[in-house]
């Protein structure tokens, strides 16, 4: 099903120049011909991980509740509605409760387990008893793991038949469950930091972080920081703790992640933003840029959304200030930092770690 033939033309809006990369999967498709088939239609639909909203523009007739964990995500959502002359939908996220419950959930299996279990768990709190979740995945992503987050909430889980390599689960009878705790507690230097389900790395600081904080290098000329890419404001708090008096931004796409580094770091001097490109800064803001950027966006791998992150921060760092950055070594970041930055610095590496440094 092609989405032009409904009337609706579904771009990517993102940071990516990768032209092969589509807005949406076989798997989003399924969904849609599901919902279609339905004869009796729902009084109240949520729509969850519709990335660059491919159904909630399909479905806009129904009026969707559209349930966010991007800025990316909400700019591109916003961007489809506005390009193919819908009006603005229902946002929200799935830490809010909701005034009104649930009938049917539509739901594209992220990557992240975790992330998966905090939409059923959303899910179940604000629906209706009778709720019924549609969930699709490609079946080359499939993990039993899937059923068994699915099974601590509903009774009935059933697998569709493949279609275009895709596969539905249709989640229903809920489950009578007390609310759960949605943060795990991570441990770093004797030091307590809580994260939200589905925030990078769950079990445990992840190695490049480690490795980045072991020889970030920060002097007390740094008075203004950006911890770009900020998961649950690790590297921001160490900053913190090292320089107090100094100003430190953090900034992630990731809503779930910000309200995590709300909860690690606070102070006069920190501030939080929810964003997915530094066009909130001023030119020559900054002194240091400390970054552990992303390149997984669910299974994409995607290298073009970091490197236009660097062009923005040579924009956004003072004359002489500089951006550290750690990264996997077969990245080869160096081969496009060289040619924008005055001076590009190896700092340390390890057998699978590289920490630059590139000075404006």
């Amino acid at each position: 099903m092609d989405s032009q033939e409904l009337g609706y033309t579904i771009k990517r809006h993102d940071l990516s120049t990768d032209k092969s990369l589509q807005p949406y999967s076989a798997a989003d498709e399924y969904l849609l011909q599901r919902f279609n088939q339905l004869e009796l239609k729902p009084a109240h639909t949520a729509i969850y991980n519709d990335r660059f909203g491919f159904l909630g523009c399909n479905l806009n007739a129904y009026s969707p509740l559209i349930v966010l964990t991007q800025k990316s995500q909400e700019k591109a959502i916003t961007a489809n509605f506005e390009a193919n002359g819908i009006a603005a939908p229902s946002f929200t996220n799935p830490l809010a409760a909701l005034e009104r419950p649930i009938d049917l959930a539509l739901v594209k299996i992220p990557k992240s387990i975790a992330l998966f279990q905090l939409f059923l768990e959303h899910i179940v709190q604000n629906s209706t008893p009778n709720v019924t979740v549609v969930c699709a995945f490609m079946l080359r992503h499939f993990t039993p793991n899937l059923l068994q987050v699915a099974s601590q909430y509903f009774v009935v889980v059933e697998q569709s038949l493949a279609q275009k390599k895709a596969r539905l689960l249709v989640l229903t009878q809920k489950k009578s469950t007390a609310p759960k705790e949605l943060l795990t507690t991570l441990e770093y230097k004797g030091r307590q930091y809580k994260q939200y389900w589905g925030v990078f790395s769950l079990e445990h600081i992840d190695y490049a972080t480690q490795f980045f904080l072991q020889h970030i290098q920060v002097t007390p000329a740094d008075e203004c920081i950006l911890d770009l890419a900020s998961g649950n404001g690790i590297i921001g708090n160490e900053m913190h703790q090292l320089f107090p008096s100094a100003e430190v931004h953090l900034m992630d796409d990731s809503l779930l992640a910000v309200e995590s580094a709300k909860l690690n770091i606070q102070g006069e001097n920190i501030h939080h933003h929810l964003n997915n490109d530094l066009s909130i800064f001023s030119d020559n803001t900054f002194d240091l840029i400390v970054t552990n950027p992303p390149f997984h966006f669910d299974y994409e791998i995607n290298i073009q959304v970091p490197l236009q992150l660097f062009r923005e921060s040579y924009r956004c760092l003072k004359l002489g200030g500089n951006l550290q950055i750690v990264a996997n070594k077969h990245l080869n970041y160096k081969t496009h930092l060289a040619p924008l930055f005055s001076r590009v610095d190896i700092l340390n590496e390890d057998g699978k770690f590289i920490i630059y440094r590139c000075v404006k």
